[in-house]
């Protein structure tokens, strides 16, 4: 009986990085003889132990064969004889299919620490092509380190699996689930960009594959492609530690541009409204968390109102502020403003001036949202207890003159 750390361990720490988990394989052993040892069996498809001290987890070293379409259709084989080769021969790229022994030694039967040296993600064996979600995570890998490039044979065999239709399989929890794990790497275009490459975006979110070549005016966008665009804001997001929920607002806020006729380009008047639309049929099949959902949802109807926040009058930002649920969720309104920013800048090129001009809209709103849930609502309500369906319009009016007096204050 023998265990090795094996998988991302290994690869992060031949590549200097923090290693938070460490996965094991055991060789040469049965379950009855790991729990008589103390681990604690947690595996549902097949055999995985817990450790009763340090609670890494143990797996039996298994093979595995292809029985059905999808990522669920595999039936998996553990036993002692099954050798570390033969499970790490099943693994998805070749960085990820070493072993470290006991004695530190690497055991590297795919040559991944040449890949690792050369940058690239190469996949171990064809039987990748057995599996739809490795092409997820190895988009996810991607965002994770943008330097490394997809080698050519891998991007081919990921392009047959998607003509094969094997991506149509995936189910929508697990495409949320690499998706969002994409989102909050390093680079997150970067995943976006191998999905492209191989053709899987078209499958997985064609309402966000159409953007690009789809133009915008050149002034405020220099880099006039949508598509491009959208990758700039959600870099920009991740550069500056945004939340997921942010980072997926960054995402969606433009897929009404998608629907404009070519006729209209590079203008798109009323794209905010056709891209609610189509952000909530895009929660809905992908089953977005709820927080997610609703801050998307806002950003994509607001952002071009947050745009002219400074020109709007304060009867306006009152109403946005209503429309927004902003005095019961004053946080995430201002995780909508973030987003908004985040479009503003995500522009041009790295040194481009639209990257580094001031943004007032958020400070503006917010120190209007302030003066705005200053007003005390009960007050103003008890001043109307004999004519109760006038309160809101007071209320109303009460946080309009609250927000023109902070406005003029900012301007003074």
């Amino acid at each position: 009986m023998r265990s090795y750390v094996v998988g991302g361990a290994v690869r992060d720490e031949l590549l200097g990085r923090p290693v938070t988990d460490r996965d094991h394989v055991v060789v040469g052993a049965t379950p009855e003889q790991m729990v008589a040892q103390g681990f604690r069996p947690v595996g549902k498809d097949f055999p995985v132990f817990l450790h009763p001290q340090t609670h890494e987890e143990y797996a039996l070293a298994r093979t595995e064969r292809k029985t059905a379409p999808g990522y669920h259709g595999f039936v998996f084989h553990t036993a002692p004889e099954v050798t570390l080769e033969e499970d790490l021969v099943r693994r998805d790229l070749t960085i990820n299919a070493m072993a470290r022994a006991d004695d530190g030694s690497i055991v590297d039967p795919h040559n991944g620490q040449a890949d690792l040296q050369a940058r690239i993600f190469r996949h171990v064996s064809a039987a990748f092509a057995e599996d739809p979600v490795r092409i997820l995570r190895l988009a996810r890998f991607a965002a994770r380190f943008p330097d490394f490039a997809v080698h050519d044979s891998t991007n081919a065999l990921m392009r047959s699996m998607v003509e094969a239709g094997e991506v149509d399989a995936l189910v929508a929890e697990r495409v949320w689930q690499e998706l969002a794990r994409g989102l909050m790497e390093e680079r997150p275009s970067r995943m976006f960009d191998v999905l492209r490459d191989c053709g899987a975006l078209g499958r997985i979110l064609p309402e966000l594959d159409v953007l690009w070549g789809v133009p915008q005016p050149p002034a405020p966008h220099p880099e006039v492609d949508t598509g491009v665009h959208v990758m700039l804001v959600i870099d920009y997001a991740a550069a500056q530690g945004c939340p997921l929920e942010v980072r997926f607002a960054a995402l969606m806020h433009d897929l009404g541009k998608g629907l404009t006729p070519p006729s209209q380009w590079p203008s798109h008047h009323g794209h905010e409204g056709e891209g609610v639309k189509l952000l909530a049929e895009v929660c809905k099949r992908l089953k977005v968390p709820n927080e997610c959902r609703d801050l998307a949802l806002m950003t994509a109807r607001e952002h071009g109102n947050v745009s002219r926040a400074v020109e709007l009058r304060a009867n306006t930002i009152v109403t946005l502020f209503e429309r927004c649920d902003a005095f019961r969720k004053p946080e995430r309104f201002a995780q909508m403003l973030l987003a908004a920013e985040c479009d503003a800048r995500g522009r041009g090129h790295a040194d481009h001036p639209l990257r580094h001009r001031d943004y007032p809209q958020r400070s503006h709103l917010l120190q209007a949202l302030g003066a705005a849930r200053a007003v005390n609502a009960g007050e103003v309500a008890a001043r109307f207890a004999e004519d109760r369906a006038k309160i809101p319009e007071a209320v109303h009016a009460a946080r309009v003159s609250a927000v023109k007096a902070a406005l003029r204050d900012l301007r003074d």
